[in-house]
């Protein structure tokens, strides 16, 4: 076993920074939120989000450890998609961030997926057909593609906001941020759908990774709130879990695995 691709590795390096900032925080970071403040021992479950990034992240690096971490990185997703989220959307189904919160776990899930499945065996094959193989990309792909959606949507519902923190230098702050928005969307139905998936998923995780470059690393730099920071970090993981989704449609494949599991569709 052998570190698959670049967004392997990126998505890996990352999930230990958002454990390192857990830890050193004591708090939930971007990827980990929606925890409603009245929940019991909520510091403690803040730590063991901490844990297993940081965990599962070294995990992803080794070829030793790969295979356990990433399924130990999808369950712990998966659950967290299930119940957190879910939970917080039940509180305020009306609300924006609840929903951008779930597309942030989404694609989370989704590149955590991708590794399974590059990692799989013939066991999990066996005993966890739809997971594993064709099914499980597909299952990934669309999360992604779902996630998508709620981003664009948000971009026009806070069109403002979003026109604010277009870089100074950039004209026409408002066509900016309409057409980011518009960009989410269509990346999210052309995955849904099959319409150039690769080109749509490989686009959308260009403009995250241009949004976290152009938009919040400066603002990193300058000296960040509380607020931009997070919106740092959140920007990062996304940008690592699309990185990876993208990589899903690449012929390139772990040693051992089926390499016709990850030919472009």
């Amino acid at each position: 076993m052998r570190l698959t691709s670049p967004g392997h590795v990126f998505f890996a390096v990352t999930m230990i920074a958002l454990g390192v900032v857990g830890a050193v925080t004591g708090s939930f970071t971007p990827t980990w939120s929606g925890v409603s403040r009245g929940v019991p021992a909520r510091e403690a479950l803040a730590y063991l989000c901490a844990l297993v990034s940081l965990a599962c992240g070294v995990g992803l690096l080794l070829p030793q450890t790969a295979v356990v971490a990433s399924r130990v990185l999808l369950a712990y997703l998966l659950i967290w998609l299930l119940v957190v989220r879910t939970a917080w959307i039940v509180r305020a189904p009306t609300g924006l961030n609840p929903w951008w919160s779930l597309g942030d776990t989404a694609v989370m899930l989704a590149a955590a997926w991708v590794l399974f499945v590059r990692f799989d065996d013939a066991r999990e094959r066996q005993r966890f057909r739809f997971a594993t193989g064709d099914s499980g990309l597909r299952i990934a792909r669309l999360l992604y593609g779902l996630a998508m959606i709620p981003f664009g949507v948000a971009h026009f519902i806070n069109l403002k906001d979003t026109a604010d923190v277009v870089p100074a230098w950039l004209p026409w702050h408002t066509a900016w941020a309409s057409m980011t928005g518009a960009a989410f969307i269509a990346a999210g139905v052309a995955v849904l759908f099959g319409v150039y998936p690769r080109l749509a998923a490989s686009l959308s995780a260009l403009q995250m990774g241009l949004f976290t470059l152009l938009v919040w690393a400066p603002v990193v730099v300058a000296g960040p709130n509380a607020f931009q920071w997070s919106e740092f970090l959140d920007s990062w993981a996304l940008t690592a879990g699309a990185w990876v989704v993208a990589d899903s449609y690449r012929a390139a494949r772990a040693p051992g695995v089926d390499r016709s599991r990850f030919t472009a569709t």
